[in-house]
């Protein structure tokens, strides 16, 4: 596998478009899909959690610029947004782990960084995908959560919260500057995106669980792991979110980009075992010996994906089997894992993906 998805195109017209965080996991499929379709690309990253590496696939296509430099500074931000007509949205603080473990630096650039971008798309007349987070649902384990269902959140004062509380703002900056500044500007609400790239530094368990599943380690599953989630793959999303931005029916809406399959984190832990053929086990770690105390978990998070489906035709067509498949082959390929991982994979259960 070449590691880089094959995106239809959304339409014709080209751009030249800014994508803030473009070094990291769904931004850099999201630049190797707009290269593909065209646009010129600038990508604006400060590579504190994405990576140069991400995008080494494109690095020689003259349509690619990259500019190391963060959100937090309106001069970067303006710099790069210079002659760009459109924006996608992606920096931000991302990963419970990390939101849990620098509070701070978390709300500083998830708000306060938005609001750069925003008014420099304002100043520069350019339209705005803003990719916000099923987190701002909170707690709220509704069968399927719709763009309107309530936000349940916990403690403001818990850390845990922070992250859903920023990215609320952010939605609620959006539809302010739509609504009273003219902003061009759409939200999309990712679920659990997974794929080739993403990383488990920050507490991301789909990549984590492979990872220990290839080196024959236990998988560790925090709390009882019956918490449901639906995970979607990146290859579904990312034309998905093209197709939304360029879609005036979007301007000042949110739409929900999630998967179709519900599934606990104990039986993901499970498929993934039986699709590398690993001899691993799994290890359940109670919540209180994995994060900081007071630390809560939602026991489900299911989407409503029908508006996006109405609007631009979104349904998730990647089956879980090829999502764990296509992570474990990224994980090998790129190093991550010593070479002694290399014979728990079982015999032929990469083929065809490597």
């Amino acid at each position: 596998m070449s590691g880089v998805p094959i995106y239809p195109p959304a339409d014709t017209t080209t751009h030249r478009t800014l994508v803030t965080g473009g070094a990291g996991f769904v931004g850099s499929h999201l630049v190797e899909h707009l290269l593909a379709l065209g646009d010129e690309v600038v990508v604006l990253d400060d590579l504190s959690t994405g990576s140069a590496r991400n995008l080494a696939g494109a690095a020689e296509n003259p349509r690619l610029q990259m500019m190391d430099g963060s959100i937090l500074n309106t001069k970067t931000v303006g710099q790069a947004m210079e002659s760009c007509d459109r924006v996608f949205h992606l920096a931000a603080a991302v990963g419970v782990k990390l939101i849990v473990e620098q509070p701070l630096r978390g709300l500083r650039i998830n708000i306060h960084g938005t609001e750069n971008v925003l008014t420099a798309a304002i100043e520069r007349q350019a339209s705005v995908l803003l990719v916000s987070t099923s987190e701002v649902y909170g707690k709220n384990t509704a069968d399927r959560l719709r763009e309107d269902s309530d936000r349940i959140l916990g403690d403001p004062l818990l850390s845990r919260w922070t992250y859903a509380g920023a990215k609320g703002i952010d939605e609620a900056f959006a539809k302010a500057y739509c609504d009273q500044e003219g902003l061009d500007v759409a939200i999309v609400r990712l679920f659990n995106t997974v794929g080739p790239r993403q990383t488990g530094r920050y507490g991301m368990v789909f990549p984590n669980l492979v990872g220990q599943a290839l080196r024959g380690h236990p998988l560790t599953v925090f709390g009882d792991g019956k918490q449901t989630r639906c995970f979607s793959a990146v290859e579904d999303v990312v034309p998905a979110m093209v197709r939304i931005e360029r879609d005036p029916r979007a301007r000042g809406q949110a739409y929900n980009l999630g998967g179709a399959r519900e599934i606990s984190i104990l039986d993901l832990a499970r498929e993934i075992i039986r699709t590398l053929d690993s001899r691993s086990d799994i290890e359940l770690i109670p919540y209180d010996q994995a994060y900081a105390p007071g630390f809560e978990d939602m026991r489900r998070r299911v989407p409503d994906n029908s508006k996006a489906n109405a609007l631009v035709g979104y349904e998730p067509q990647t089956s879980l089997t090829t999502t764990i498949l296509r992570v474990a082959a990224d994980l090998l390929a790129r190093e991550r894992l010593s070479s002694d991982a290399m014979p728990l994979v079982g015999t032929g259960a990469l083929r065809g993906v490597l």
